[in-house]
């Protein structure tokens, strides 16, 4: 079986470039694949289509950076930390949140998961990528 493969890391970029966050839809069970791949991860299907994510999400756990696990790029988002992240749509994986240091992840400790959403963020020196921040309560 032959399929015919796109560039998905190309079209990823291009479209954060125009302000949209794009993941896959499996058009068969309806799963929403983020950060994009081609296979469905639920069913299996090859025929994924481009999506527009909402943005909206949840953060289930957090993860201060360590010496080796920070990035000096970066630097230019303040604090940060690591956690799971949920989109409404489903996909689950490990992001980046912005705006939390001890003090704030203490806070949170016992009112998992909250809300989030999805923001663009430049690098420096080049490429947009895609980090979270919590959603004012």
């Amino acid at each position: 079986m032959a399929i015919k493969l796109e560039k998905v890391v190309q079209t990823y970029y291009e479209a954060l470039e125009e302000g949209k966050i794009l993941g896959r839809k499996c058009p068969k069970c309806g799963n929403v694949e983020f950060p994009p791949v081609y296979a469905c991860n639920a069913c299996g299907s090859l025929e994924t289509e481009w999506y527009e994510i909402s943005g909206k999400a949840k953060l289930h756990s957090i993860v201060l950076p360590a010496a080796l696990s920070s990035k000096p790029e970066y630097k230019a988002l303040g604090k940060y930390a690591y956690g799971e992240i949920e989109l409404e749509e489903g996909s689950r994986f490990n992001g980046v949140v912005l705006g939390i240091n001890k003090k704030k992840r203490k806070e949170l400790e016992g009112k998992l998961p909250v809300s989030c959403h999805a923001k663009i963020f430049q690098r420096v020196g080049g490429y947009k990528t895609v980090v979270f921040e919590l959603d004012e309560e």
